[in-house]
């Protein structure tokens, strides 16, 4: 709230910083705002105006076969690559955060180095490497490549988390004879899981978006559903895309929304540590 002693000037840019920020919401939301309806246009365009309303793209989404294809092949990719970049994520940001080793500085940049390296590089570099021994065109290819991109999602919320633990609750559950295994699945684990859920979340959303690395190793069985999106907007334009890109931003909103409730449940827990 503004307070009753602020001066004009303060006053202006109170009011013209909320300004600047609505309009960077609406250049934000705008494209969003313009394909979702025309998921419902009855025309086999996408062009403004509508000429009726009709659900059939969403229809031809759920019975076109390549895109039923595209989309199971999304649902069999993403799940096994955030269990792995889970299981993967988890015991690094621990491991990170507890101990002090030569070279803590070198492989947490190793760690995160998916996240900020392009990703046509990455998937230069995997298609080079995954080739070779088979790797490529497979599934298998594709849930390692996707897993590595998500581990620094898992790493970063995990590692965020750890930095308000108690570790004298770790060293309590140690003096009352539970080995370390039992110490993290009954201690640790529990406390962290809402960062550990978060990083998953972003690094399920960063798989199931990948197109750039999917476009270098998945072969024809492999074409998940970004790059269904990518083939269809090259080869020919259908509000089947705009159906597609309305569901996954509807899926998207979902988790940001789940993403919001787990970092207050989180807080929630910490200070019942306390």
């Amino acid at each position: 709230m503004l307070a009753s002693y602020a001066s004009p000037l303060e006053r202006l840019w109170h009011y013209a910083l909320r300004a600047i920020c609505g309009l960077v919401v609406v250049f934000l939301m705008l494209p969003i705002l313009v394909i979702a309806p025309l998921s419902f246009n009855s025309d086999s365009f996408l062009l403004y105006p509508m000429s009726g309303f009709s659900l059939r793209w969403y229809q031809e989404f759920l019975t076109s076969p390549a895109w039923q294809q595209a989309f199971v092949n999304s649902c069999i990719v993403s799940p096994f690559a955030t269990i792995l970049a889970m299981l993967l994520g988890t015991p690094a940001a621990v491991g990170l955060t507890r101990m002090d080793f030569p070279g803590k500085a070198l492989l947490t940049a190793i760690l995160i180095s998916p996240m900020v390296v392009p990703v046509v590089i990455v998937g230069v570099a995997t298609y080079l490497v995954f080739a070779p021994i088979g790797l490529s065109g497979s599934y298998l290819g594709l849930i390692l490549v996707h897993a590595a991109l998500g581990v620094p999602f898992v790493v970063t919320t995990v590692s965020a988390t750890l930095q308000g633990f108690d570790f004298n609750l770790v060293r309590a559950a140690a003096s009352l004879g539970a080995n370390p295994l039992t110490t993290f699945f009954r201690v640790t684990l529990p406390l962290v899981a809402p960062g550990v859920i978060s990083g998953g979340l972003f690094a399920f959303g960063t798989s199931f978006d990948e197109v750039v690395v999917t476009l270098f190793l998945a072969g024809p069985e492999q074409t998940t559903l970004p790059r269904q999106m990518f083939s269809g907007i090259r080869e020919n334009i259908s509000p089947t895309i705009a159906a597609v890109a309305t569901i996954l931003t509807v899926l998207s909103t979902l988790m940001l929304i789940t993403l919001e409730w787990l970092r207050r449940r989180g807080e929630r827990l910490r200070s019942a540590a306390r």
